[in-house]
C-alpha cells in the first residue's frame, strides 16, 4: 500500500510545480488526493475544491503562499498527517511552530527534487 499525499494548492496550469508534482506523484505510484481553486483533472486525480476530511493522510505537500496558508491551518493539523513539505515559496515559520505543537513533520524541501532522488 502505497503512502497517500494530499497536494494542497493545485493548480490546473500544466507548468506549475503542483502540477508536475501530482503528474510525478502518480508516476511513482502513489496515492494522490488534490485540493484547489479550480476543478479539474490531472493524470486521472481529481482537484477537489471543497475541503474534505480526507483519510490515512501521510504527507501535506503544500504549494499556498505563507498568507493563503493562515485559513487552512486547523483543517491541515485536523488530517494528522504524519508530515507537511513546504515546496520553495511557502515556507512558513508561524505554521511550523504549530505543527510541532501539534507533534507533525514538516520538511522545508522541493517534492519534485525528493522525488527524483528517491527521498520522499
Amino acid at each position: 500500500m502505497t503512502k497517500k499525499t494530499l497536494v494542497f494548492g493545485a493548480s490546473l496550469k500544466p507548468n506549475s510545480y503542483s502540477n508536475l508534482a501530482i503528474r510525478r506523484l502518480v508516476t511513482f505510484g502513489s496515492e494522490v488526493v488534490a485540493y484547489g481553486l479550480k476543478q479539474g483533472i490531472i493524470a486521472n486525480v481529481g482537484i477537489d475544491v471543497e475541503l474534505k476530511f480526507y483519510k490515512n493522510i501521510d504527507t501535506v505537500t503544500l504549494y499556498l503562499n505563507p498568507e493563503n496558508q493562515k485559513e487552512y491551518y486547523n483543517y491541515i493539523i485536523g488530517l494528522k498527517p504524519k508530515r507537511v513539505i513546504f515546496n520553495p515559496g511557502t515556507e512558513n515559520p508561524e505554521f511550523y511552530r504549530m505543527l510541532n505543537k501539534n507533534n507533525i513533520e514538516f520538511e522545508v524541501a522541493c517534492t519534485l527534487v525528493l522525488l527524483s532522488t528517491n527521498q520522499y
